[in-house]
């Protein structure tokens, strides 16, 4: 049974006071090279890195894994069931097997890209898109379809920031595009559906199955009757990267993809773990114990430090109204309209507010019922808080725009914890059955956006 989530924080507190003399294992501190380090693909990638799981005899799993990350573990999103998900090297194996803890292989990371993969400006690791390759599509997209898509330029990376290359965050709007619809305003008739991705690089299915949700859209208005009801009466936005600089990263090595979750600014750390975990940094809880500067769960310097959650904030604070006081525990209004969804892997989930606490939101009925027809179509389990990942989430976008505007806000943990088609670099054919799975279930979740609290809970 796991301890409470206020036994857990206790008992790591412990931990992190007395070291060895409280639990009986010893954790070692992962140095980092002093000074600014450049993004360097080569240097962050890893030989031998595998898929472990791990455990210490006597210490709760949920504890173990807050208490590796927090020493610069690479702790994988992931139940805990079986032991801690972690990326490890030979030597780290070697130096947890040291202390007394068992380490078990679990998998290889990366799985073999087809012999006739050539990779091309905008693909990789046998057909995910590069960043390069989803500005090219969203360009061609609206180009193509001036009546369905506008694309908007929302903010920078932390390097276009730096006048070291770079991207713009994009996001696109695609509905039946009347007088007034697509604007940067709150005001427009239609209700709003928006659906981000990436903003984890490693997570590669995330943003092809954004990809995929553009195309289905534009491909099938006028000839699929749910798709054509839903562009005439709602607005989807669409941000399929929204950690473009990560995914440079991940993608410069297109037969086995470096597994950078940050983004890429330069905080004294080298390799994976440099970066601002962009997941933390929102204004809403954020939390400076969430993580080191080198660990993968670092939370910027500050909330809403990094320039990427600059521009993804202030873009859906303009086209969303604020129906939700700033009470936490205090609901949403039934008049609020929109949906949103931050698209991660891997555990099959489907997640609603809020993740930074297990107390129960206060439009928690509706909230459920949203996630529940979302589950109708995908499957996946229905949790909220620390349910099946083992740890809070403060700081995270989905968290943000229901606690701060009101909308709820979803996470989407795509593909299954365990085979093939698991981890964040499963094989590009697994993204056939993930569309299969969640496609409905983002139609589901914006066909919601028009009155997602009917009965104000």
């Amino acid at each position: 049974m796991n301890p409470s989530p206020a036994l857990r924080r206790q008992r790591l507190r412990v931990m992190l006071a007395v070291g060895a003399a409280a639990t009986a294992i010893s954790l070692p501190l992962i140095s980092t090279a002093a000074g600014a380090q450049t993004v360097s693909p080569t240097v962050a990638a890893a030989t031998d890195s595998a898929y472990y799981l791990v455990k210490a005899p006597g210490v709760d799993a949920g504890l173990l894994g807050t208490t590796l990350e927090r020493r610069g573990y690479d702790v994988l999103e992931g139940t805990f069931d079986h032991g801690v998900p972690l990326v490890l090297d030979s030597a780290k194996v070697a130096t947890l097997r040291a202390q007394g803890m068992k380490v078990t292989f679990a998998g290889e990371i990366y799985h073999p890209v087809p012999a006739s993969f050539r990779r091309t400006a905008d693909t990789y690791y046998g057909g995910y898109h590069t960043s390069v390759g989803h500005e090219d599509h969203n360009k061609a997209v609206a180009s193509a379809h001036p009546d369905l898509v506008k694309l908007y330029d929302i903010g920078d990376s932390w390097l276009k920031t730096q006048g070291k290359g770079g991207h713009d965050i994009q996001a696109l709007c695609i509905t039946k595009i009347n007088a007034g619809d697509c604007e940067l305003t709150n005001t427009n008739k239609k209700p709003k559906f928006t659906l981000m991705s990436q903003m984890h690089a490693r997570e590669l299915a995330s943003g092809e199955l954004s990809y995929m949700w553009i195309d289905n859209l534009v491909n099938n208005y006028g000839k699929d009757a749910e798709v054509t009801k839903l562009m005439d009466t709602t607005e989807m936005w669409v941000i399929p990267i929204a950690n473009p600089d990560g995914v440079d990263i991940v993608s410069s090595n297109s037969n086995s993809p470096i597994l950078q979750r940050k983004n890429a600014h330069t905080n004294g750390c080298s390799g994976t773990q440099v970066g601002t975990d962009l997941n933390r940094n929102s204004s809403y809880h954020w939390d400076v114990n969430q993580g080191t500067k080198c660990s993968e769960t670092f939370p910027g310097t500050g909330p809403k430090s990094e320039p990427e959650t600059q521009g993804i904030q202030d873009f859906l604070a303009k086209i969303y109204r604020d129906t939700k006081p700033s009470a936490d525990m205090t609901p949403a209004s039934a008049d609020t309209t929109g949906a949103f969804i931050t698209v991660h892997s891997y555990s099959a989930l489907n997640i609603f507010p809020y993740g930074w606490t297990n107390n129960l939101a206060p439009n928690n009925n509706d909230l459920k019922a949203i996630a529940d027809s979302m589950n109708r179509s995908n499957q996946y389990e229905v949790v909220h808080g620390d349910g099946g990942l083992n740890y809070f989430a403060p700081g995270a976008t989905d968290d943000w725009i229901y606690g701060e505007l009101g909308v709820p806000g979803y996470t989407i943990e795509v593909g299954p914890g365990s085979g093939s088609c698991s981890g964040f670099l499963p094989k590009y054919t697994c993204m056939a059955n993930f569309w299969k799975l969640n496609g409905p279930a983002y139609l589901a979740a914006a066909k919601a956006a028009a009155k997602p609290y009917p009965t104000g809970h």
